[in-house]
């Protein structure tokens, strides 16, 4: 008599219980705990999504987590690109709008570090990545050795629904406002969110090419933190 084979994972619940972290993350972080905390819940709900990840059966590579060398190259790669395309940005004043955004506000070196190096790294290019481009495609069954549409577009949606919050001020946007001054706000957000679930897609490939969440996470975080920089550098 033999050992029957062991059932396949049932990962459902693991989902459910991801979108519910998720959820809570961006509620408080956007509408209930202070700045200083923003990071910290970032954190936090990262690790949860971990512990949910591997709860359900998921390996470190399915999670992305396993192998850092390849996906670091990838990523340099990849934080080079968007050096040159910020460059190019710079170097075309037509195209220099892009960084006038009034949710900079006027900060210090000190506030300037806090921002990329606290809120941006670990509030959202950490949870972000972890979340949408390591945990929930691994729970849809998404792997690295083939790409598979179905779980890519699923975490993308999510990625999109994520941004409902943050949505609501992208029309501060200097190149936002000048295209879609008169556009509803909630039409805006909605352009918006659809913007993030393309953007999802893009970032995954960057998982996807690296084989581990580290590669999107610094082609993210050159992003996010350098036109941050460079908003409060021309402003």
């Amino acid at each position: 008599m033999t050992d029957a084979a062991p059932a396949p994972p049932r990962r459902a619940p693991a989902v459910v219980a991801a979108v519910v972290t998720l959820a809570a993350s961006t509620t408080l972080a956007n509408r209930v705990l202070p700045g200083w905390a923003y990071p910290l819940c970032g954190l936090v709900a990262a690790l949860v999504l971990v512990l949910l990840g591997r709860a359900a059966s998921c390996t470190w590579h399915d999670l992305g987590l396993r192998t850092f060398r390849r996906p670091a190259l990838v990523g340099l790669a990849g934080a080079g690109l968007v050096a040159l395309g910020f460059g190019i940005a710079l170097a075309v004043p037509s195209l220099r709008t892009v960084y006038q955004d009034g949710r900079v506000g006027d900060p210090d070196v000190g506030q300037l570090l806090w921002l990329t190096c606290g809120r941006i790294l670990f509030g959202t290019v950490l949870i972000e990545e972890v979340a949408f481009r390591g945990v929930l495609p691994a729970l849809f069954g998404a792997t690295d050795e083939r790409w598979r549409w179905p779980p890519i577009l699923a975490a993308a949606a999510l990625f999109g629904l994520w941004h409902a919050l943050p949505a609501l001020a992208i029309g501060r946007n200097a190149a936002v406002h000048a295209v879609f001054g008169s556009t509803p706000a909630v039409v805006l957000q909605v352009l918006a969110m659809a913007a993030a679930a393309a953007a999802g897609i893009f970032m995954h490939w960057w998982r996807h090419a690296g084989r581990g969440v580290l590669a999107p996470v610094i082609v993210h975080f050159t992003t996010n933190a350098g036109g941050l920089t460079l908003a409060v550098l021309v402003r």
